[in-house]
């Protein structure tokens, strides 16, 4: 006879695995025409745009362009030009990757980007790739909580704090506003180069929406209409929504954003260069999450007669935090010339790699910081350096953790006698969780046709409770109940049972 079964179901997503790719990219680039030759490279920066990622049979499709940016002298002028390059990428995982994922969230950096002349109309450029791919697949979790019938049916409950993904939601969306130089910059004739980097700042569910705001941090290096060079940077606030049905308002909300792609311009009806247009393209994905109290029917047994029970594995997340912890970083880069002004400053952060230390969680990322300057005769320098950034959290030893690594503001610096100072702060992002597993009852059956014989059972056991041995373990060895052991001991509560105390156990009156 097959037992009635309480049972809860839920839509759920669980991650699907996780993969780091890189491959290098390059390319070779014909100086255009309206181009002069080139004299000297001086700097060269890319920023990579992914616009399409798909998951197919368990493999990561992924596909976007690396926007690379060339300055250099050029031969018989003065001051500084820009040659733009567009490297389209492609990068696939094997079929293995993401095994019945509907779903994927990427991020895609170009590091290390160098360009070199092969003459002084051609170019070669090429830049390291960094994939980080993350697959989700949906679950649906189903719960025994109960179950009905016999009396003679002990069942054990459980109840587990559960923190369960429930929603993932996107949205393809276009910024656009107007960038204005302040009053004490020159105007801009010719944008150089161009830097943007998104921040979310508040995010709240009310009804069916989810609404997001932010700032877009942004900075350029223009020519000005004398051939000088300038940088100017500034913030431009935004808001989205995006549509959760059904999410509850206290959701946890994880979000990601994106850019995929960017169309920053002088503005042609501003005589005077001072207004920038400026287009940005992003793709938003935000992660719901809700905190559950899941109750678990655990175990089953009849103190009548035989039973069936089928047992399996349930895995949730019982532990989740996100965290951000910023460190300000200060550095001196020694150029080994006297130098007249800074034109631009930059920090990328690198992958973070993840280790326990002494009990703690360590963070560590490689920040690369550039800075493009004038020396005293006027010529356009850059220099380079790697620096190091690290945090140290208090986190539970066997959880899973996640970090990012992000320069949220514009890196500030000054010159010194050594060379530039530069200032800037690093946030590392933190995702940490804890999974727990509970065998939880999945199908029982009696069979009334066989009763349990307990005629030859002593009617009375003495005996101490064994090491990691529970009141219920003893009731189901001996064919009893908790309630009848706890009574025959004259005892409210099981942690009484505990220790060097002799029980008794009663037999039980069928």
């Amino acid at each position: 006879m097959e037992l009635e079964l309480k049972k809860e179901s839920l839509d759920t997503y669980v991650s699907g695995g996780e993969l780091v790719l890189t491959q290098e990219e390059t390319a070779e680039t014909i100086v255009p025409d309206y181009c002069p030759d080139i004299a000297r490279i001086i700097h060269t920066s890319a920023a990579a745009y992914l616009r399409s990622q798909e998951v197919r049979e368990g493999r990561a499709e992924l596909s976007g362009t690396i926007q690379v940016t060339v300055l250099y002298t050029p031969d018989g002028e003065g001051g500084v030009r820009a040659l733009e390059v567009a490297m389209p990428f492609t990068v696939e995982s094997d079929g293995r990757a993401f095994p019945d994922c509907q779903l994927l969230l990427a991020e895609t950096e170009a590091e290390a980007p160098e360009s070199r002349t092969l003459n002084p109309r051609k170019i070669l450029t090429r830049c390291k790739l960094v994939s980080r791919i993350s697959g989700y697949r949906s679950a649906p979790l189903t719960v025994c909580s109960d179950v009905s019938g016999d009396a003679c049916v002990e069942k054990r409950r459980e109840t587990q704090r559960a923190i369960l993904l429930t929603q993932i939601a996107e949205k393809e969306f276009t910024f656009t506003d107007t960038f204005r130089l302040s009053q004490g910059r020159p105007g801009a004739a010719e944008l150089l180069g161009s830097r943007v980097t998104p921040c979310v700042t508040e995010s709240r569910i009310i009804g069916n929406k989810l609404l997001l705001k932010g700032v877009f941090t942004l900075s350029v290096l223009y020519r000005t209409a004398e051939g000088g060079c300038c940088a100017a940077g500034g913030e431009l606030p935004f808001s989205q929504i995006l549509e959760v049905e059904g999410a509850p308002e206290d959701a946890q909300i994880s979000l990601r954003l994106r850019l995929t792609g960017t169309d920053i311009q002088v503005d042609e009806d501003d005589p005077e260069g001072r207004q920038l247009g400026v287009t940005l393209y992003l793709h938003a994905t935000a992660l719901l999450r809700q905190e559950r109290e899941l109750t678990m029917l655990t175990d089953l047994y009849s103190t009548a007669c035989d039973m069936r029970c089928e047992v399996s594995p349930l895995s949730t997340i019982s532990f989740l935090e996100t965290t951000t912890r910023r460190q300000t970083i200060r550095e001196i880069l020694e150029i080994g010339v006297s130098a007249d002004s800074i034109l631009s400053l930059s920090a990328d952060c690198g992958q973070v790699f993840i280790s326990r230390e002494e009990g703690t969680t360590v963070l560590r990322t490689a920040i690369t910081v550039r800075a493009l300057y004038l020396d005293e005769g006027g010529v356009p320098l850059s220099v380079e350096r790697t620096v190091d950034g690290s945090c140290r959290l208090e986190l539970p030893e066997h959880c899973v953790v996640r970090g990012e690594a992000v320069c949220p503001e514009e890196v500030q610096g000054s010159l010194s006698p050594r060379g530039i100072e530069v200032r800037f702060p690093v946030e590392f992002q933190v995702e940490a969780a804890q999974e727990t597993s509970r065998m939880c009852v999945t199908a029982a059956s009696l069979d009334p046709d066989s009763p349990k014989d307990t005629a030859a059972a002593p009617s009375l056991v003495l005996r101490r409770m064994g090491r990691g041995e529970t009141a219920w373990d003893l009731a189901k060895r001996h064919n009893t109940t908790v309630a009848d052991i706890l009574s025959a001991n004259h005892l409210e509560d099981e942690s009484a049972l505990a220790g060097e105390r002799l029980i008794l156990i009663p037999k039980k009156r069928i």
